[in-house]
């Protein structure tokens, strides 16, 4: 485990399309599947890392708030599953279910959408607006496994309040962190 920040990017971006399969309804499902009226949090986790496992549950509770309010949320597993079996499509479908996932979870076998998003890590996080344009790539909160501070969504969710509101988010942000994504050996 590489521990291993959000990529500094500038935001702005628009959001790029995806056909993936969810593994929790099986069905292909693409950006503007997946959409929100007011805007799109697109997350990369994964099953098996410790910093996902930490905050899993608030990714839950944050998509069991924000959804109704018109915010599309995904998860998206792009991890090299022949060498983190841990993260492979039927273990995803557990992991949703064990942790009641109000949003699908797609899986990125080719790794291409993990590059098209430039994600380096698990959890990595890019909110959109409702123009489809990013405008955070920052931290979920201040806690980590082991670092005492509780875990409460405050930035990321403090991000999702101002898009809701249709006001600008800051661009100082703090990049989340987590382990890197296992990306395949060519």
């Amino acid at each position: 485990m590489a521990l291993t920040p959000t990529k500094p990017i500038p935001l702005g971006f628009k959001a790029p399309d995806f056909k993936l399969t969810d593994q929790i309804s099986n069905k292909q499902l693409s950006y503007p599947d997946i959409k929100g009226e007011k805007g799109t949090l697109v997350m990369f986790i994964c099953n098996h890392c410790p910093y996902v496992k930490h905050v899993i549950d608030e990714l839950v509770r944050i998509g069991n708030a924000f959804i109704p309010q018109g915010i599309g949320m995904v998860a998206i597993n792009s991890n090299d599953v022949e060498n983190y079996p841990e993260d492979s499509p039927e273990k995803m479908k557990v992991f949703a279910a064990d942790h009641d996932f109000p949003f699908p979870y797609l899986f990125d076998e080719t790794q291409e959408v993990a590059r098209a998003y430039d994600a380096a890590c698990t959890p990595d996080f890019n909110l959109f607006d409702a123009n489809d344009r990013c405008v955070y790539r920052g931290q979920l909160d201040g806690s980590r496994p082991g670092n005492e501070v509780p875990v409460n969504g405050k930035n990321l969710r403090a991000a999702l309040d101002l898009v809701l509101a249709g006001k600008a988010v800051p661009e100082n942000q703090i990049p989340s962190t987590g382990c890197n994504i296992k990306w395949k050996k060519d």
